[in-house]
């Protein structure tokens, strides 16, 4: 008798397997991501590999994709900046439950979908730069000072590397 045939696990799968102990809830509120088919594909990959890398524990998040217009909203509301932004992070001050909630990262698609172009980078690839970023803000990094950010920058380059993904701090004429 012929073993059932199994379903064949892609790199995420096998990645979520790996690291089921990291909870994504992935939020759509724009109907404008609907244009980036595999937006949450990408998200949930960027920050599986992040966490991997990093050996995170058990946490939950929310990945928000949101437009232009709502962004601006939480960007003036938390930080006092009238404009729309490429990503916000809201780490949470009491990581209660189980697995502890770390924050949520919030991205507006019109934004990020403008610097990709200006930036001709492949939308997914400045889309899983910024979610590795949010993310990272969400475990406590910054870029404040000059040696924060190159910290920072450092683990994206590290994270996008193991994705495939080129060095975003280098400019495109310089690949």
């Amino acid at each position: 008798m012929m073993p059932a045939a199994r379903k064949a696990l892609t790199p995420l799968k096998i990645a979520q397997l790996k690291f089921a102990p990291l909870k994504i809830d992935l939020v759509v509120e724009s109907e404008r991501w609907k244009e980036a088919k595999e937006a949450a594909a990408i998200a949930q990959r960027a920050v599986i590999e992040a966490a991997a890398m990093l050996s995170t524990p058990s946490s939950e998040l929310a990945i928000v994709l949101t437009d232009d217009s709502a962004i601006r909203l939480l960007n003036r509301t938390w930080r006092g900046v009238d404009a729309a932004t490429n990503v916000l992070s809201f780490p949470t001050q009491d990581a209660g439950g189980q697995p502890p909630l770390i924050g949520d990262v919030v991205l507006a698609y019109e934004t990020i979908a403008r610097e990709a172009r200006a930036e001709r980078k492949p939308f997914a690839h400045h889309l899983a730069h910024l979610v590795v970023h949010g993310f990272l803000h969400l475990l406590g990094y910054d870029h404040r000072s000059r040696r924060e950010a190159e910290a920072m920058e450092q683990v994206e380059r590290d994270v996008l590397r193991r994705l495939a993904i080129p060095n975003p701090y280098r400019a495109a004429t310089d690949a």
